[in-house]
């Protein structure tokens, strides 16, 4: 992930002590990298006063201390930002892989047969098209560092839940829109589930709580439901570090 050239951004007042800056080129993907460039940028710039920036698709949160630094001050680091990231193209961290093991359908995943009727296709189709690509996580959100990615090819935005559920199980696998997500812990949800990771995503006794960062890949795998308890124990980590059992290889995983 690199930014060749800062798109043009605005800057919006978020209280007091944060400010908003949004990326407004009509190239969605040169957004992303602008705020994930520009927040590196400052998390990394050691300006005193600054608390942290949380990026999205195309904004970035910039929270600071007023009593320490001013808002005035605060957009001159962000200019700033935007200068050097646009003179340099420097890269981020290289992105890591996940390998990510799916049962689908059944009470694992039961939305797929809601989401495939919808589409007008079967559920292998769905399962198809959910696995044959890379996801590139966007950034992190609710609930617990949820890795938010750019949906599957579907043919169609797929809908919300009309009534959403009051308990998601953690690693459930869902879609809404043209995104598609993991729950890391359980919680409500609206979007449609249409599988589940046996692997463990949050790890409360670790910095940070989820494996995972915005501009990691993470790719899906479909196992069979007998072989979800073969992975009990195990947490998601980079493919690099994760143990042989996880291999794509591995006895009873579908190729």
């Amino acid at each position: 992930m690199s930014v060749l050239t800062a798109v043009p951004t605005e800057v919006y007042e978020s209280g007091d002590s944060a400010l908003r800056v949004v990326a407004i080129s009509e190239a969605s993907e040169e957004n992303w990298l602008t705020v994930h460039g520009l927040a590196q940028w400052l998390e990394n710039c050691g300006a005193e006063g600054l608390h942290g920036a949380v990026p999205t698709y195309d904004s970035v949160l910039v929270e600071f201390d007023p009593i320490l630094v001013s808002a005035r001050q605060v957009r001159a680091f962000v200019k700033l930002g935007l200068l050097e990231i646009g003179r340099t193209g420097e890269p981020a961290t290289a992105p890591r892989e996940f390998d990510v093991p799916v049962v689908y359908g059944g009470h694992y995943g039961p939305d797929l047969e809601r989401v495939a009727l919808y589409q007008g296709i079967d559920t292998e189709e769905v399962i198809r098209l959910h696995t044959e690509k890379t996801y590139t996580v966007r950034c992190l959100g609710a609930p617990a560092g949820s890795p938010m990615m750019d949906g599957p090819a579907f043919p169609k935005p797929v809908p919300r839940l009309k009534d959403p559920r009051l308990s998601v199980p953690a690693g459930a696998v869902a879609v809404a829109g043209r995104q598609a997500v993991i729950a890391p812990a359980v919680a409500p949800g609206g979007w449609c589930v249409i599988g589940q990771t046996p692997l463990s995503v949050l790890n409360i006794r670790r910095e940070p709580l989820v494996p995972y960062k915005p501009g990691d890949i993470l790719r899906f795998r479909e196992i069979h439901p007998e072989d979800f308890n073969n992975y009990a124990g195990l947490e998601l980590e980079p493919l690099e570090l994760a143990p042989l059992e996880l291999a794509p290889s591995a006895s009873g995983v579908r190729p």
